[in-house]
């Protein structure tokens, strides 16, 4: 009998959050669904991630709506797959087990079959809820061990520690210890283990050394996950082949490669020579992948890579021998453990299909594709795109302050954007950590959960206030108010379960959308009435003359919310609004005392570097 593995496609959800900002509209999956019932993948990634949020921010569709057209169209043939951030769902707050459980339970009954749960720090206690709730409701629940690797110190940053008393941490992220993750996970009720390389820094060799490892110890299935960026992925794919590995992460053709993971029509080839069966119909995958070329060309606007792989169908396309000879080539270097060989052979098979080259920056740099993109976004915004190199200098000196997180979303996005505050206020002559977000206040104060290594409680007191860890405390979770809509008919904000769970998970974004939808419904139904007026657009603030000081936006963000209102005396110092810029919330002080004579700016607006936002007198 054939060995068999299983492909997870990533396509729909991964696939196009890696390379086109997750903006496909339901309009374009709905095209290359009726192919996909037929494809045979074993799974199929479609929801989760950043696919909730952006299809309300960007393409004002309902996110629930995504998930139950898909498993209209595909019923059971794969069973469709969600990402979630542990007790942190799809944002940077912990939830309680109430909203954690209610989303499960709608995830499951919009048509969720498996969800894949991560905790961004690896710490066990943050999936439990998930992994109950998921079960609980029929689903199964893969816990994914986050891959990450100890970050690089120079032997200068070294022997300046160690003259200061300080020892840097290294073998941190040994075999071990992601064995150990793994083992707790499966004690726990996973019903399959991913390896999930979110930044595609796992090397061939240690991809083996991992399979072996699990397989040998552990029961049930094991899912590798990882991305091309850094030019592992292929040849780390083959290596889990080849060491027994049970599922694949895969893209089709032309959402494969660069910042995405490998092309399953790769994977067939090297397939096909090992005798492995699939259980793919690749007639049916051609169709989508015919399909997705022009969906390609429609996301011009929003493609990181701009380079379309060269055409290719693994049924109808004869390879050169020259080229043919490559998956041998490979297929003997993963057998044989030689890395830097299969290294070398799937960069010249990439090569000639016309994939993107291994990007060295990222390589070099040890940190996620995405959270260098971040980077470079929110300097460009700051206009001090000069000082990323020393932000990247000091990743591995927040990381460790931190408590060594893994860099994996949030994390890596709260990390980065730190290094970025903290190159900022070198630039400005402050001290390090003079400008933290809340989110790297919590991460270090202990919200977020155990980090790997303890955080220094002299350096949780200068950031949090405090010196002993403290845990998030659920108990004091408020729900975000829904409040009802008096100029749409009295209806509420959010009419029923799944509309109250993304005012949860999204509070500005889903009141937004929600507000939108609800107002677009009430004008249809009472346009004559209304005589074509809109008496439902929101006034916009108009400020009296400025006479007195003035609170600027200290960088381009969004207004989260409002902590004074106009009347307020300010002693100074106070916090006054809480800005969203990069995703991370950073708290605004007045350095005035003072009467609030003005609040210039509304909840959820976004404004530019300087913008006046209260006036203080």
């Amino acid at each position: 009998m054939k060995p068999k593995l299983k492909i997870r496609d990533l396509t729909l959800r991964d696939g196009q959050q890696s390379s086109f900002a997750t903006r496909m509209t339901q309009q374009q999956i709905d095209r290359v669904l009726p192919f996909y019932k037929d494809a045979g993948f074993y799974a199929m990634e479609v929801w989760g991630g950043a696919v909730p949020d952006s299809v309300m921010r960007y393409l004002e569709e309902n996110p629930w709506d995504r998930l139950e057209k898909i498993k209209a169209a595909v019923g059971d043939a794969s069973k469709l797959t969600a990402l979630s951030r542990g007790r942190n769902l799809f944002g940077y707050n912990p939830y309680p087990d109430s909203v954690i459980d209610g989303f499960c339970k709608e995830s499951i009954d919009s048509g969720l079959g498996i969800m894949r749960i991560f905790d961004a720090l690896n710490d066990i206690n943050n999936i439990q809820s998930t992994i109950n709730s998921v079960k609980k409701y029929g689903g199964m629940a893969d816990c994914a061990v986050c891959y990450t690797i100890d970050p690089h110190f120079t032997m200068a940053e070294r022997l300046k520690a160690q003259l200061k008393g300080k020892k840097l941490p290294h073998h941190i992220f040994t075999d071990d210890y992601f064995l150990r993750k793994a083992k707790q996970m499966e004690a726990l009720g996973a019903d399959m283990i991913t390896i999930k390389d979110m930044s595609g820094l796992i090397p061939p060799s240690r991809v083996a050394a991992l399979i072996s490892l699990f397989k040998k110890h552990l029961s049930v299935p094991i899912d590798f996950h990882t991305h091309c960026t850094p030019g592992y992925g292929l040849a780390s794919v083959f290596s889990a082949i080849v060491h027994g590995v049970d599922i694949i992460d895969t893209n089709i053709w032309y959402f494969a490669g660069g910042p995405a993971a490998p092309a399953v029509e790769l994977i067939y080839v090297f397939c096909q020579k090992l005798g492995i069966e699939l259980d793919l119909n690749m007639e049916a995958i051609e169709k989508i992948n015919g399909e997705l070329f022009y969906i390609r060309q429609e996301l011009e606007d929003f493609d990181v890579v701009k380079q379309f792989p060269n055409k290719f169908s693994p049924l109808r396309d004869q390879l050169p021998e020259s080229v043919d000879s490559l998956f041998d080539v490979a297929i003997k270097a993963a057998k044989e453990n030689n890395e830097e060989g299969l290294l070398r052979v799937c960069h010249a098979i990439e090569a000639y299909f016309g994939f993107p080259k291994p990007d060295e920056l990222v390589k070099k740099a040890e940190i996620p594709g995405g959270m260098y993109t971040n980077m470079v976004a929110q300097l460009k915004q700051l206009k001090s795109e000069f000082i990323l190199q020393r932000a990247m200098e000091l990743i591995p000196h927040v990381r460790l302050d931190a408590g060594l997180p893994p860099l994996v979303t949030p994390t890596s996005q709260i990390v980065g954007v730190q290094a970025v505050n903290c190159a900022l206020d070198e630039k400005n002559g402050k001290a390090k950590y003079s400008n933290v977000s809340n989110q790297f206040r919590n991460l270090v104060k202990g919200e977020y959960g155990e980090t790997p290594v303890p955080v220094d409680p002299e350096f949780r007191f200068q950031i949090a206030g405090v010196r002993e860890e403290t845990p998030y405390d659920t108990s004091a979770y408020e729900m975000q108010p829904n409040p009802v809509l008096e100029d749409c008919g009295g209806v509420k904000l959010a009419e029923n379960d799944k509309e109250q769970l993304l005012l949860e998970l999204f509070p500005i974004v889903a009141k937004d959308y929600l507000m939108k939808i609800k107002k677009e419904r009430y004008q249809k139904e009472h346009a004559e009435a209304l005589n074509g007026q809109d008496h439902l657009t929101e006034s916009t603030k108009q400020a009296t003359q400025i006479t007195g000081r003035v609170i600027t936006s200290p960088m381009p963000g969004r207004v989260f919310q409002l902590l004074v209102k106009p009347g307020d005396t300010l002693s100074g110092g106070e916090n006054v609004l809480i800005l969203e810029a990069m995703k991370m919330e950073n708290n605004i002080s007045s350095p005035y005392a003072g009467r609030v004579k003005q609040v210039l700016v509304n909840r959820g607006d976004f404004v530019p570097e300087g913008a006046p936002m209260l006036e203080i007198e």
